[in-house]
């Protein structure tokens, strides 16, 4: 009995120092109880990762307020908070929290009163978890009255140091893949529940903002757009071409990583097409390269509407989550000023990166995604490509007789994963001397895809509307598709050099139209960030005094993206201008207008 009495005095004695130790445990697990079993899901380093954040940040408040009651009451109270903010965001647009959602905090509150926030029976018991754990805390002391201020803040600012040292150390790629810590932006939802809400916060912060360039003054970047809206080309064509652009999803020509043998030509029609575009006055193809691999398609439509780079963009950062939260200047709103109707249209959900908030700030009147599709094929669980071509000659024969469409369709039909079974499709590529499930189902796709591409150029061949086709894929597909092929030619995506890595970031482009193109029409490699002047000039439209720039610059930069840059050391101005004015485009713009 005397040494239970003992041992309760201990315990009593130093309640303090164990709940400053245990309680930050606490709130970790129970912040990810809203959505999940933070204990089961999140991978074990992240876990511990994830109490060290919590751990460091009790003992700054703790040193700070000087009593521990205070320190875990303010932490716990925020871990809730957070959760319960967490969990409503995945409720309402199935995406996580994330830093820049801060940015548009204006805009959620302007839109809370069109959702049901009613709680979920595990909600309710995990805020009940929280106010239990609550109660308990208000029983911990530790006695602090000999401690002074001058003591416990600099070891406060030491902790804080600590903190800012440890969340470095965590934002670095090398030591996020030695500990299996998830980092690829595009997949929110998951790397949130294997790494934990305080760890992928913290993994994303350095996304949040874009420093400015060196030297950067917006007066001087107004008056270098001015300058080139005074060298724009006036020519223009008296009718307005309708302008159809698709980006679709994985398109790629893999026979650019090496050589390997089909049973049968998986692109035929683009293929001849970019043969016939060498000679032809009607079209311009080549290699189109972008700024990503086997994801963030966002980023590449971005390039193309916007004439932005994500060469000058925090790597791994998705600028329509992230800075475009107001109008900005992009091709859409200057069609659109020049008597276009423009359309956007995606068949899958309107949240997919934001598009259904970013698509009207670029300028789009008109935006249609998957519920609008009332006629929808499917292949394995997307909406197929000649779906989309349906819906693209429905819109073209429904839109006004007296005004010019633009029209920006992304397509869903070819996205991962590739090594699953379907009932519904059934490859019918296969390449000698491989096996892979994901390689002859890639290939099988885009035969799709080249398919109902003829069938739309097949159509427009016979329209008498002057009508542009622009077509392009947004990216490769992933490594699971691309190793066999690399293996076939003696390499692995693991030991690859930096020029084979380069052809990772390479897909074609086509511009084909029913009518003579404009301006020059040699066939040309270029990347995303130009494809939109090319596509202007090739229309006979006059270019704003951005793309005009770019066009200028894209003779001797002809390619710039987030892997390469291929120009001369003495382009080195012009692409610090290039900088500044992408700078005032995505950022300052929008100020100067308020």
């Amino acid at each position: 009995m005397e040494r239970l009495k003992k041992g309760l005095t201990i315990i009593n004695k130093y309640k303090g120092w164990c709940a400053l130790v245990l309680c930050p445990v606490i709130h970790f697990y129970l912040l990810e109880a809203y959505t999940h079993n933070g204990f089961a899901e999140v991978r074990h380093w992240s876990q511990v990762f994830n109490i060290l954040l919590f751990e460091i940040t009790a003992w700054i408040l703790f040193l700070v307020f000087r009593s521990v009651r205070a320190a875990l009451w303010t932490q716990g109270a925020c871990a809730m908070v957070l959760g319960l903010v967490n969990y409503y965001v995945y409720t309402f647009r199935s995406l996580p929290l994330v830093p820049w959602d801060l940015l548009s905090v204006g805009t959620a509150a302007g839109v809370a009163g069109n959702y049901d926030f009613t709680p979920s029976v595990r909600v309710v018991l995990v805020v009940l978890g929280f106010v239990a754990v609550f109660i308990l805390e208000g029983f911990c002391r530790i006695d602090t009255k000999k401690w002074k201020l001058r003591y416990s803040l600099p070891a406060a600012l030491a902790f804080s140091i600590v903190l800012g040292v440890f969340s470095g150390v965590l934002q670095q790629e090398d030591f996020q893949n030695r500990h299996m810590m998830y980092n690829k932006l595009f997949t929110p939802v998951f790397m949130w529940q294997v790494n934990g809400f305080a760890l992928t916060m913290v993994m994303e912060l350095p996304y949040l903002a874009v420093d400015r360039p060196s030297g950067y003054q917006r007066e001087e970047a107004k008056e270098l757009l001015a300058s080139y809206e005074e060298k724009a080309d006036e020519g223009e064509s008296a009718e307005k071409p309708n302008i159809i652009v698709i980006m679709d999803e994985a398109f790629s020509d893999l026979g650019v990583l090496g050589d390997f043998e089909p049973t049968m030509d998986y692109m035929p029609c683009f293929h001849s097409l970019m043969e016939e575009s060498k000679t032809a006055a009607n079209m311009i193809s080549g290699a189109l390269h972008v700024s990503v691999c086997g994801g963030n398609t966002a980023n590449t439509e971005f390039e193309f509407l916007t004439g932005n780079s994500m060469a000058f963009l925090p790597q791994g950062s998705i600028p329509y989550q992230q800075y475009i939260k107001n109008t900005i200047p992009a091709l859409p709103g200057y069609l659109k000023e020049q008597g276009y109707e423009t359309y956007a249209m995606h068949p899958y959900y309107a949240s997919g990166w934001d598009r259904d908030t970013v698509y009207p700030l670029l300028g789009f009147s008109h935006m249609e995604f998957l519920s609008d599709f009332e006629r929808r094929e499917y292949i394995r669980e997307y909406v197929s490509d000649q779906s989309c071509v349906d819906k693209i000659i429905d819109t073209f024969e429904q839109k006004k007789e007296d005004k010019p469409m633009f029209l920006f369709h992304v397509t869903m039909q070819n996205h991962g994963a590739y090594s699953t079974v379907y009932d519904n499709f059934t490859p019918d590529i296969t390449v000698d001397k491989t096996s892979s499930y994901a390689l002859a189902t890639y290939l099988s796709l885009i035969k799709r895809t080249d398919e109902a591409f003829h069938f739309l150029l097949s159509y427009f061949e016979k329209e008498s509307e002057p009508v542009m086709v622009v077509f392009f894929g947004d990216h490769q597909p992933n490594d699971a598709v691309a190793e066999p092929i690399l293996r076939l030619n003696g390499m692995s995506y693991r030991t690859l050099s930096e020029e084979q890595m380069r052809l990772r970031y390479q897909v074609p482009y086509l511009i084909w139209a029913n009518f003579p193109l404009k301006g020059n029409t040699q066939n040309v490699d270029t990347s995303a960030n130009y494809l939109g002047a090319k596509v202007l000039e090739a229309a006979g439209i006059k270019l704003p005094a951005y793309q005009s720039f770019l066009s200028e610059l894209s003779e001797s930069c002809p390619l710039i993206t987030a892997v390469r840059q291929d120009g001369s050391v003495e382009e080195a101005d012009k692409i610090e201008n290039y900088k500044k004015l992408q700078y005032y485009q995505l950022f300052d713009f929008q100020e100067e207008r308020r």
